[in-house]
């Protein structure tokens, strides 16, 4: 609820104070796909869901709904990022129909990649290779230990420490918008770089 505050510019003689609000089991996770290359090349993709505290009464005194209201959101906005849901947001991004055709397959091979983060090598993720591979998709695991060689990191990072400019939320609901509305900004600052340089690329070709 409270990211981290890195460094700031502020008047001399006078005290940056910045509130802090104790997650408490609260907090927004994102997924994002970059693509780096080929014709859509600079476009973005990203889902995010916010997680909520954990119940621990035998039996539940709210819905779903009821909870995800009290923190400013839809039901549809909570959740965990699970396995299920990655590989549904994979398959979304490689482009295939919500009504799949028989033997579905990408008009251009399509590699993600991923670093080794216990979902992304899940035994649901494991099962889909075949599928996926199928349909001219295939996923690529970087080394351990080496996010410099993700090319999704800088863009993460650009979203986390510099396009949220507000640092600390006392509403989850108003975390997940934030962080929609700077994840959106980002996909249309790349969109438009990559749409910008696609004629100076071809010149200097």
């Amino acid at each position: 609820m409270t990211l981290p505050t890195s460094y700031s510019w502020f008047p001399i003689g006078q005290r940056l104070c910045i509130p802090y609000e104790a997650a408490r089991g609260r907090r927004v996770n994102a997924m994002g796909l970059f693509f780096s290359h080929g014709p859509q090349a600079g476009r973005f993709v990203f889902e995010t869901v916010a997680a909520v505290p954990k119940s621990h009464a035998k039996k539940p005194r709210k819905t779903k709904a009821q909870i995800a209201a009290e923190h400013g959101m839809s039901e549809a906005e909570i959740g965990t990022l699970d396995a299920e849901r990655l590989l549904a947001f994979l398959w979304k991004a490689a482009g295939r129909p919500v009504l799949t055709p028989e033997n579905w397959k990408r008009e251009r091979p399509l590699v993600i990649v991923l670093d080794n983060y216990s979902v992304h090598k899940s035994q649901l993720l494991k099962e889909a290779v075949l599928a996926l591979e199928a349909a001219d998709v295939y996923l690529w695991y970087l080394p351990a230990y080496t996010p410099e060689l993700s090319e999704i990191e800088p863009v993460w990072n650009d979203v986390k420490y510099r396009q949220m400019t507000r640092r600390s939320y006392s509403l989850l609901g108003d975390l997940k918008r934030a962080a929609d509305d700077a994840l959106q900004q980002k996909a249309d600052h790349l969109r438009d770089a990559y749409a910008n340089s696609e004629p100076l690329l071809q010149q200097a070709a």
